[in-house]
This record gives structure tokens, sequence and C-alpha cells, in this order.
């Protein structure tokens, strides 16, 4: 239970720091929402993939809750990469703004004209 109260209180200041400066799902929820599904998705389907191969085992542990989506597959993995999904797409929108930011600070500001080019 330890590791999915960690990995929701994690969720939780992503979705703070998206909120405070309206990164990813505070500034467009619904396209947000589908691109995290859709990674989720994505990596849910590589985890399964990976599972029937053999490849990713799970090991019991206290700090889990024991419930599984499937055979190998913890709930918490699932929160992880939705988790996984939202960082990097806060960490992205972050970076971005971040660029617009500082090019937009190192842009010249309205130029005067030169003396001989006023009338």
């Amino acid at each position: 239970m330890t590791y999915l109260l960690i990995l929701l209180a994690l969720i939780a200041c992503m979705g703070a720091l998206d909120a405070r400066y309206r990164l990813f799902v505070f500034a467009r929820p619904l396209p947000a929402a589908l691109a995290l599904a859709g990674g989720t998705a994505v990596f849910l389907l590589w985890d399964v993939i990976a599972i029937d191969l053999g490849i990713f085992l799970h090991r019991e542990s206290g700090l889990m809750t024991g419930v599984m989506l499937a055979d190998q597959l913890p709930l918490e993995e699932a929160f992880f990469l939705f988790f996984l999904c939202y960082n990097t797409m806060v960490l992205f929108t972050g970076a971005m703004a971040l660029g617009t930011r500082r090019s937009a600070a190192t842009r010249p500001s309205a130029t005067v004209p030169a003396p001989e080019e006023r009338s």
C-alpha cells in the first residue's frame, strides 16, 4: 500500500505544478486526457507483452497492495505508468514554456529609428 500512496502523492504534486503553471491538463484538458490515456494504454500493452514473453515478473512485496490487474501485473504498475506519462508531459510542456519565455526575454524590444530616419 505504501508504494501506491507514494505514487498518488507524486501524481498530486505533478497536478499541483500543472495547475499552477497551466502546462498540460490544465491548459487543454481533453487533448491532455486523451494523451495520458493513450500513453498509459501503450505502456500497459508493452507490459502485457513483456509479461507474456517472461521478461517482466511480479515479486511479492509488503509495500504493495497485492491487487493484480492481470497475471503478473499489479495495480501499482498502472498508476506508475500514468505517473510516467504525466511527468513526461509536464516536464516537456514546462521546458517549452520556459524556452518561449527565455526567447521572448532576449528578443530586442521595439527599435527606435535612427535620427536620420525620423521626420
